[in-house]
C-alpha cells in the first residue's frame, strides 16, 4: 500500500522522479539543477524531511528560452579528460590546476578500480578558460608558487567539494537544527561528541543530518574511500567546522530547545530494619548411635599342630556369620575381613608343603562326612607348566598331567556338600 494516503499531499506539487520525467531530465541532471538553485523545491508538508516540486515551476522551467538544452548545459559535467579538451590543455596540467584548488569539483564516483574520479561543471571550466586573468596559467611555465605547493603534495580537491557541498546543504536546511546537521556531517562522530555533550542533544542532531552520497554497497572498500573524502582531514578546517557547530547548536538550543523525557518521581524504598543472624546450628562430626559396625576377627592362640609359616591372625570360626539390621548372610562359606586385613601370601614354591590330614575311613553303610578345612590352611604350590620343545627340534612328548591337588580339589575340599536345602 503506497505511503501517499497516510499523508496529505497537496495536488499542485509532485515527486522530485516525477518532475524529472515531466522535464526530460535524468535523476542526476535533475537533482544538479536543484543543487545549483535552477529548479526550486519546496518541502515536503506531509513529513519525512523530503522536498517535492510544485507544478508552477515546472511551467516557469519549460517556458525557458532552448529548453531542454540550455538546461542541460548548465548542469553538464566533464571528467579530467574531458574537461582538459575543453579548456584545450593537458590533462596534466589540468590535475595540477585542480590540485591547487583552481579548478573546484561538483561531484565525483569510485570507478571499477576504486580509483576517484572527479567531476567538473563544464560551464565554469568554459568561464576559466576564456578569462583573461588565467591565461598565464593554462600557457607557459607554471608560477613557481604553485610549483612549491604542488611539490609539498598539495590536492584540494576533495577539501573543496566538502565546502561546495555544505553550501548546498546549508542552502537547503530548514531550522537551525538541519543548518547544525549540515555542519556536523562533514565532522567525525567523536568531535560531535566533544562539542554536544547531551545525548538527547545529539539523537536530535543525528537525526537532523543529511544523508552523505552512497557510494558502493554497504561493507565494501568503496563507502570506506567515500568517507574519508566526505570527513574532514585538514587541522583548520576541523576547527572551523568545530567551531561552527558550537555556535550554531547554541543557537538551535535558544530557539528550539530539544524535547525531553519527563522526570518521574523515583519512589523511596522501604528497607526492613536488618535483623541479627541467628547463631549456626552445631554440626554433628561423631558417627551415628545407629550405625552397625562388624566385628573384627579374633586372633587364636597358635596351636601345637600349627607350623611356622601359619599367619599369628585367623578366623577360628570358618563358617561365621555377621548379622546386619536389614540382611543376613547364611551362606557357610561367605566370609568378611577387613579391607585393611590380607590373606597370608602363598607359601614359597621351596618350602615343604604340609602333610594333608588323613580322612576317617567310613564304615559299610555310613556317609562320608568331611569337616572343612580352617582359612589358615597354606594354599598348595602350583607347578610351573612344563617347557615345550620348539617345533622342529624333535619329537613331541605328552604333556605332563596336572596334579589333582589344584584349586578346584582344595575348594571342594572346604565346601560340603549340603544335604538340606538352603537357607534364603
Amino acid at each position: 500500500m503506497s505511503a501517499d494516503l497516510f499523508r496529505p499531499t497537496s495536488p499542485d506539487t509532485c515527486k522530485p522522479s516525477d518532475a524529472a520525467r515531466e522535464l526530460g531530465l535524468k535523476r542526476g541532471d535533475f537533482d544538479r539543477a536543484v543543487q545549483f538553485g535552477c529548479i526550486r523545491t519546496v518541502p515536503d508538508e506531509g513529513g519525512g524531511g523530503g522536498h517535492r516540486v510544485e507544478r508552477a515551476e515546472i511551467e516557469r522551467v519549460r517556458a525557458q528560452d532552448g529548453f531542454p538544452e540550455s538546461l542541460l548545459d548548465r548542469v553538464r559535467v566533464v571528467g579530467t579528460a574531458e574537461g582538459a579538451a575543453l579548456m584545450e590543455i593537458p590533462a596534466g596540467r589540468f590535475t595540477r590546476l585542480a590540485r591547487v584548488g583552481l579548478l573546484v569539483p561538483v561531484a565525483f564516483y569510485l570507478n571499477r578500480y576504486r580509483a576517484v574520479v572527479w567531476l567538473y561543471l563544464a560551464e565554469e571550466l568554459r568561464q576559466f578558460a576564456t578569462g583573461a586573468e588565467n591565461a598565464h596559467l593554462l600557457k607557459g611555465r607554471t608560477p613557481e608558487t604553485l610549483r612549491g605547493r604542488l611539490a609539498a603534495g598539495v590536492d584540494l580537491r576533495a577539501r573543496n567539494w566538502r565546502g561546495r557541498h555544505l553550501g548546498f546543504m546549508l542552502r537547503r536546511a530548514e531550522g537551525p537544527w538541519a543548518r547544525a546537521g549540515a555542519v556536523a556531517a562533514f565532522l567525525s562522530p567523536a568531535d560531535v561528541a566533544d562539542i554536544v555533550k547531551d545525548p538527547y542533544e545529539r539523537a536530535h542532531l543525528n537525526r537532523s543530518r543529511p544523508t552523505p552520497p552512497g557510494h558502493g554497497a554497504p561493507g565494501s572498500p568503496a563507502p570506506y574511500a567515500a568517507e574519508r573524502i566526505t570527513t574532514a582531514q585538514d587541522a583548520d578546517e576541523i576547527g572551523w567546522l568545530r567551531s561552527e557547530l558550537a555556535r550554531l547548536v547554541e543557537e538551535a538550543r535558544s530557539i528550539s530547545p530539544v524535547a525531553r523525557p519527563a522526570a518521574r518521581p523515583i519512589r523511596p524504598v522501604l528497607r526492613r530494619a536488618p535483623r541479627p543472624i541467628p547463631p549456626m546450628a552445631r554440626t554433628v562430626t561423631g558417627p551415628a548411635e545407629g550405625t552397625t559396625r562388624f566385628p573384627k576377627p579374633t586372633a587364636s592362640p597358635p596351636g601345637p599342630e600349627s607350623s611356622s609359616s601359619e599367619p599369628t591372625h585367623r578366623l577360628t570360626e570358618p563358617t561365621r556369620r555377621f548379622t546386619e539390621p536389614t540382611r543376613r548372610f547364611t551362606e557357610p562359606t561367605r566370609r568378611f575381613t577387613e579391607p585393611t586385613q590380607r590373606l597370608p601370601e602363598p607359601a614359597a614354591r621351596t618350602a615343604k608343603p604340609t602333610a594333608r590330614p588323613t580322612w576317617p575311613t567310613a564304615r559299610p553303610g555310613e556317609p562320608v562326612v568331611r569337616h572343612p578345612e580352617p582359612m589358615s590352611a597354606p594354599r598348595p604350590a602350583v607347578r610351573p607348566p612344563a617347557p615345550t620343545a620348539p617345533r622342529g627340534h624333535g619329537p613331541a612328548q605328552p604333556a605332563p598331567q596336572r596334579s589333582p591337588r589344584g584349586l578346584r580339589a582344595w575348594l571342594r575340599r572346604r565346601s560340603p556338600r549340603r544335604t538340606g536345602p538352603a537357607r534364603v
